[in-house]
């Protein structure tokens, strides 16, 4: 066999195998994660849908942020060599290590976080597959940030006597740039030997405040309490100690911050000092005693305890008994009697397995009827005498007494195995398991249970056989339409075999649970053993790839799609559709429906397709169809995507389909043939003086078939200039002018033509100086392909310098700067004069321009020597008026002055000279006039403005007091005014000027 031969086989192998294997998919914890220096890190990988044993190896590395593309290798479930030197030390110490959760998950931990482990950390897995497939490797971010949590309590010894009240501070602080909560909690630490601390009160992230299980009670009566008196200052108050509450008090805070997955992780936790607190009880004496029938007894025994309270004169005194074991409280019975169970004993004590009663004011007894091991333990009753029946706050004496309690156990030799014969099955196909019992010498219930993945921690009860052998179903399963007449039988040598007829769908999955019950003695022993079983819809498994020989196809060429279909049962059994999607470049709509093939082998073109329809041809295969496109066309450039649908076995394919699923899309592009244009690159440049202008634009080469179209810009002369479009002559030789020169002025000055076949020209007419730059051409080729006009390619001329050439005289103008103020609404007028007489035969122009902000100059409006007036800014021409009183004076008037008019503004003269009869002038001189900056006011109303804007009789009834006090103040302070005028002597207003002559304000 030659070595194509070789490479073909294997090409084949490995794309058999690919039909029957998943995607390796490494996930990691979902990042940026912000953990504090010092702190304890653990961050999770796992991997699914890989081949190969069930235990996955791990590697991680890190990239760090000053060399994020080099990796360094920290630490490996494999390879022991593998950590880089830095990691070497650390590793072997276990500051860092990985701990398996189960085969295809892990933990790394980073036991003392330090500031150089920041970085985007990855985890590897390495392939345990036949071939590569899917992703091996994720990664998330990892900052590290300082510690910056602070808490302080002052260390203190309290004595007090019993019922006292006690307040203690704690100062808690943080400076976290991250956004973080705070949590603040008590603790009561007693006994030197004891490790474990008792919660009084919490104040949590969620800003609730939640008690400890031995402070519930006094929380809610207001006993104990927890307040925030400052930004950083927590106090604890207990109203009335107790002797219980003797022991080390201390304050522990913790930040916390919110992961990416919605999770609130603790980065950092402080303990202040301790506070110590010594209580002495100030009640009467009360002696209580506890006993039991018996402390040492087997499991399923009865247990009683007595508690005898040896208190004189008890019928005239009230109290309250609490049993408790393991210091968690039981059953209580008030001054009255009252009997109150915990939760957790309420069933036991409704099934009578449970008892407490009060013989005599000073004898509780406490019974359980059959004693388990969570029975054993110790046993406390705790008195308290109250001055009131049922006033807790009364209470003056609190005395307790306890006895230990063992329980044995007796042990079962019951051991049992569950098993199935059917532990991959199709939805509709029969579940058979077994539960084999041995060493149960009596007879046993069971119980089969349900227990389905997609509900954590939910069981299903299925079926039972009591000792007598009474089976029933659960409610789930009684209903022998859906799955069948279920059967639960016992076999011989203990075997009890449930048979489930028919899977009703993927949800009958999971595990399933027997649980067996030996009974003896009236007490128990159950056994459990599971056996888990997969039940696959039609969709496990069923993937469909779409893929091409090539990308990129040339006009006229041929191009075939193929959609591979994998599924993890034999598809030629099924009825298999298949939909071909479309999505045109660039898009104009969603992925579109273009063909359906049906399982009957029907052609259907859903919407009408003319750029396919005769052109695109079907082929079906085993386990994968074929879309085949004739001589491609533009339109048939796009995003390809198949859609597989299939129906259930030996049902026709009516309804939904049993299961369907969508490939990947696949991008083809149609290349246009190949342009040939070339315009000429020559740069060139005319200078002059006046006149008309015409910019040429040359085609050296392109096809005999094409059409152009030619757009033309300038560049301007100024430093940060853009280029700016004048027109386009599109290929129909339809013009389209830019913005900025699309007036009906400069759409008459600047004309695009073709003078040749192969010459394109722009005429200027009336060349002036804001027409000074650099002109040049855009070519577009354009080509009818059977269906439209496609652009084949561009290409940009050279560039035509056009200047005007420098005037012979320079004009005489006024260049003296000006500063002109101006209230809103009114209206100004900014100076510009000629100085000097004109040579003969000249005619004069000008241009009044606005600085902008952006150092640009902008054209408000142009008197032109013919006496035409031109408005570039259109909106501004009803407020622009150029005054011209005399030759030389061609101020300009601004009316209805606004806030945005505020800046500076000069004007241009120009002088031409006519050449001859029937031609432009030539410009013969120049000059620019002085800056006048104009300074807007707002409009200020006053009081005598409104007096005379009111109807004249009544205002002077209603304001002539007003108007007396106001020349009042004016006589008295008048030696601060001054009495201004304007230049023809009339009253504008006063002016209040300080010693410095500073104007200040105006009225």
């Amino acid at each position: 066999m030659g070595l194509a031969q070789c490479l073909a086989a294997a090409f084949l192998f490995l794309l058999l195998l690919g039909l029957t294997t998943g995607q390796r998919l490494v996930t990691i914890q979902q990042g940026p994660l912000y953990r504090t220096e010092g702190s304890h890190v653990t961050l999770w990988c796992k991997v699914s849908g890989y081949q190969g044993p069930a235990e996955q190896n791990f590697q991680w590395s890190i990239y760090l942020p000053s060399a994020p593309e080099r990796e360094v290798q920290i630490v490996s479930t494999v390879d022991p060599s593998f950590p880089y030197a830095i990691y070497t030390q650390r590793v072997r110490g276990r500051g860092i290590f990985v701990e398996r959760l189960q085969g295809d998950a892990v933990l790394l931990h980073i036991t003392e976080l330090q500031e150089r482990d920041a970085g985007q950390y990855e985890c590897h897995t390495p392939n345990t597959d036949e071939r590569y497939l899917g992703t091996y490797s994720a990664k998330t971010n990892l900052s590290v940030i300082p510690d910056t949590l602070l808490a302080s309590m002052a260390p203190q010894a309290f004595t007090l006597m019993e019922g006292d009240a006690v307040e203690l501070t704690c100062e808690v602080s943080k400076s976290t740039v991250q956004h973080t909560h705070l949590s603040v909690g008590w603790y009561l630490l007693q006994g030197a030997g004891e490790p474990h601390a008792k919660e009084i009160l919490t104040l949590s992230k969620d800003f609730t405040l939640k008690p400890g299980p031995f402070y519930e009670r006094r929380f809610l009566e207001g006993d104990v309490q927890l307040n925030k008196v400052g930004n950083t200052t927590y106090k604890l108050v207990i109203g009335g100690v107790k002797p219980s509450d003797q022991g080390q008090l201390y304050c522990e805070a913790a930040e916390w911050i919110e992961d990416p997955d919605g999770t609130w992780k603790d980065i950092s936790t402080k303990q202040t000092e301790r506070t110590s607190l010594a209580v002495a009880s100030q009640g009467r004496d009360l002696p209580v005693d506890i006993t039991a029938a018996e402390r040492s007894l087997a499991e399923g025994d009865s247990l009683q305890l007595s508690c005898v309270v040896g208190a004189p004169e008890s019928s005239s005194r009230h109290f309250e008994v609490i049993w408790l074991l393991n210091e968690m409280e039981v059953a209580r019975v008030d001054p009255h009697g009252v009997l109150i169970w915990e939760e957790e004993y309420k069933e036991r004590a409704r099934l009578g397995q449970l008892r407490a009663f009060k013989p005599s004011n000073t004898i509780y007894v406490l019974t359980i009827s059959e004693a388990g091991l969570k029975d054993e333990g110790t046993y406390r009753c705790s008195v308290s005498e109250m001055k009131t029946p049922g006033d807790l706050h009364s209470i003056q004496t609190n005395v307790s007494s306890g006895i230990q309690v063992n329980v044995k156990a007796i042990e079962s030799h019951m051991r049992l195995s569950v098993s199935t014969s059917t532990p991959r099955v199709t939805v509709g196909d029969p579940l058979i398991l077994h539960c084999q019992v041995q060493g149960a010498t009596l007879p046993v219930s069971l119980r089969w249970w349900h227990l389905p993945p997609q509900h954590p921690g939910h069981r299903v009860l299925v079926a039972t056989m009591e000792r007598d052998g009474t089976r029933s179903l659960g409610s789930a399963y009684q209903d022998g339409g859906t799955r069948g007449s279920l059967r639960l039988e016992k076999e011989s040598s203990g075997t009890f075999t449930l048979v489930i007829p028919s899977t009703l769908d993927e949800d009958d999955g999971g595990q399933y649970r027997c649980e067996v019950t030996q009974w003896s003695r009236g007490r128990n022993w159950t056994e459990k053993g599971e056996a888990a079983v997969m039940v696959s819809s039609m969709g496990l498994g069923l993937h469909a790839t779409l893929r091409s020989r090539i990308a990129t196809v040339s006009y006229g060429q041929s191009f075939e799609l193929f959609c591979q279909v994998d599924a993890s049962y034999t598809l030629e059994e099924v009825p298999v559709s298949v939909r071909w999607l479309f999505q045109p470049s660039p898009p104009t709509a969603p992925l579109h429906e273009l063909v359906q093939l049906s399982p009957s082998g029907t052609v259907v073109w859903r919407t009408a397709q003319p750029h396919f329809q005769g052109k695109a041809q079907l082929v079906k295969t085993d386990t994968s169809f074929k879309l085949h496109i004739h001589s491609a066309l533009p339109a048939n450039q796009g995003t390809y995507q198949c859609e597989v649908e299939v129906w259930r076995r030996n049902i026709l394919p009516l309804g939904q389909p049993a299961a369907s699923t969508s490939s990947n899309a696949v991008a083809i592009k149609v290349v246009l043939p190949e342009s040939k244009l070339q315009v000429t690159m020559k740069d060139s440049s005319v200078e002059i003086a006046g006149g008309n202008a015409a910019i040429e634009c040359r085609i050296v080469f392109a096809q005999n078939n094409s059409q152009f179209a030619v757009t033309w810009y300038l560049l301007p002369l100024l430093a940060d200039a853009t280029p700016l479009q004048i027109v386009r002559a599109n290929y129909s030789s339809i013009l389209e002018y830019g913005s900025k020169f699309s007036s009906p002025a400069r759409k008459s000055q600047f004309l695009s033509q073709r003078v040749s076949s192969n010459i394109f020209q722009l005429q200027i007419l009336s060349v002036a100086l804001r027409d000074q730059g650099r002109y040049y051409c855009v070519v577009e080729e354009w080509l009818w392909l059977v269906d439209g006009w496609y652009k084949l390619g561009e290409g940009t001329s050279g560039g035509t310098m056009l200047k005007f050439r420098p005037p012979e005289h320079q004009l005489q103008m006024e260049k003296t700067n000006h500063s002109i103020s101006a209230r809103e609404g009114e209206e100004v007028t900014l100076p510009c004069r000629l100085q000097g007489a004109l040579p003969p035969g000249t005619h004069l122009s000008a241009t009044w321009f606005q600085v902008k902000s952006s150092g640009s100059d902008s054209a408000l409006l142009t008197l032109h020597q013919d006496g035409t007036m031109e408005y570039p800014q259109e909106h501004l021409a009803a407020r622009l008026f150029l005054r011209h009183p005399s030759a030389g004076d061609f101020s300009l008037t601004l009316g209805s002055v606004e806030r945005g008019d505020a800046g500076a503004y000069y004007c241009q003269l120009q002088g031409w000279q006519q050449q001859s009869q029937g031609k432009d002038g030539a410009l013969k001189a120049l000059a620019d006039s002085g800056y006048t900056q104009l300074i807007t006011i707002p409009p200020e109303p006053t009081v005598l403005s409104r007096i005379c804007s009111s109807p004249p009789l009544l205002n002077f009834i209603l304001y002539l007091p007003l108007v007396l006090i106001v020349l009042m103040a004016l006589t008295v302070f008048c030696w601060y005014c001054k009495f201004r005028k304007n230049k023809k002597g009339n009253f504008t207003g006063w002016t209040m000027e300080l010693e410095e002559d500073e104007e200040v304000k105006k009225t």
